[in-house]
């Protein structure tokens, strides 16, 4: 286990050679103190189910093309898990688990409570499409993703080293002009979906998404809204150059944040998730 340090922020995380010879529950995690989204998820519901892993780095956390696979190049996160972005979770021989559902899945076989998935079929349906609309490809995470790049690389010149390595970013999620027009209304419309949701299990005297039990999209929901408003420093501290990133003030997306939904992340990080976040 390597430290490493970035903002004076100290990461203990293990490296791919090291980790492809062991056993257990591995899940590559990149080497970044900011929180991404998908990885805090991932976290977040091992911590719930209290199972232990081995955090591993994903290249040299210096944002480089080939950290973040955007060089093509046959990195050895690629070459493990055919594919270049974390999180990817990893137990024992098994394929790599590179997709949250997949993620999830998992994480209920290897510990089965608390589950995490609702037993009714309705609301495990609903749950899913939520979750998706969320984590999945051109949700609110990949939305947010876009905006985030845009707001990167708005103050920096064309012609520098920075600017082109966030538009290389940007295009692992569809960058362009149509793209980013459209990004704070489909925000706006999932918020809005998780509103409705979560107005309409508190208005028959629940505290969750789903009835009175928490669940996947609890989860995903409370690590997911840092992506537009990150958590305090006391409980989340992270490398000062993403805080800003992390604050969108778009005002699409802001008008339909509602005060119930981020009360409902502080409500499952006190209650449920580690506090403070540590990578």
């Amino acid at each position: 286990m390597a430290e490493i340090l970035i903002n004076d922020i100290t990461l203990h995380y293990t490296s791919i050679a090291a980790a492809k010879e062991m056993s257990g529950l591995r899940i590559v995690l990149g080497a970044y103190a900011d929180p991404g989204m998908w990885r805090e998820a991932c976290k977040g519901i091992c911590y719930v189910k209290q199972l232990s892993y081995v955090p591993v780095v994903t290249a040299n956390a210096d944002r480089s093309d080939a950290e973040f696979g955007l060089d093509g190049s046959d990195t050895e996160l690629r070459h493990w898990t055919a594919q270049s972005s974390a999180p990817v979770m990893i137990w024992n021989d098994e394929r790599p688990r590179s997709t949250w559902i997949e993620q999830l899945y998992l994480a209920e076989r290897l510990a089965p409570e608390p589950s995490l998935i609702p037993a009714d079929a309705a609301d495990r349906v609903q749950m899913f499409g939520l979750a998706n609309e969320l984590c999945g490809e051109n949700g609110f995470g990949w939305m947010g993703r876009l905006l985030l790049v845009d707001m990167g690389m708005e103050p920096l010149d064309q012609t520098s080293a920075e600017y082109s390595f966030w538009r290389r970013f940007g295009q692992k999620y569809g960058l362009s002009a149509a793209a980013l027009e459209a990004a704070p209304i489909r925000m706006a419309e999932i918020l809005q979906l998780l509103d409705r949701q979560l107005a309409a299990e508190q208005a028959r005297g629940r505290r969750f998404f789903f009835g009175d039990r928490l669940s996947a999209l609890d989860i995903y929901w409370a690590t997911f809204l840092g992506l537009i408003e990150p958590l305090p420093e006391a409980q989340c501290p992270m490398a000062s150059f993403f805080r800003p990133l992390y604050t969108n003030h778009h005002p699409v997306v802001r008008a339909a944040l509602s005060p119930r939904l981020i009360a409902h992340r502080a409500f499952i990080y006190e209650n449920f998730l580690e506090l403070p976040v540590v990578f």
